[in-house]
């Protein structure tokens, strides 16, 4: 079945930078969409940014200009890159499939 395991989370001040990845199993990775969702407490799931098998990468407004997403499809990763980050960044960030797969979850903390 197809696993997906993010790392790289963790509590950084506002302004700072971070980088997640997702290491993906059980798929043929080179031929899936992939994205990252992220949920804050109290808040809906929602995408931040997804890339096309063929690389095609697409933002949510909130994070264009400041965050990059990419994968490497020989070692089946995908990785979002965080800069000048916002304490509203805060929320856990879950890599996923675009169908019905998600991994479970990286905790993202931007202080004041």
């Amino acid at each position: 079945q197809v696993q997906l395991v993010e790392a790289g989370g963790g509590l950084v001040q506002a302004g700072g930078s971070l980088r997640l990845s997702c290491a993906a199993s059980g798929i043929i990775f080179r031929f899936n969409d992939m994205g990252w969702y992220r949920q804050a407490p109290g808040k809906q799931r929602e995408l931040v940014a997804t890339i096309s098998s063929g690389g095609v990468t697409n933002y949510a407004d909130s994070v264009k200009g400041r965050f990059t997403i990419s994968r490497d499809n020989v070692k089946n990763l995908v990785y979002l890159q965080m800069n000048s980050l916002k304490p509203e960044d805060t929320a856990v960030y879950y890599c996923s499939d675009l169908f019905n797969s998600w991994g479970q979850g990286t905790q993202v903390t931007v202080s004041s």
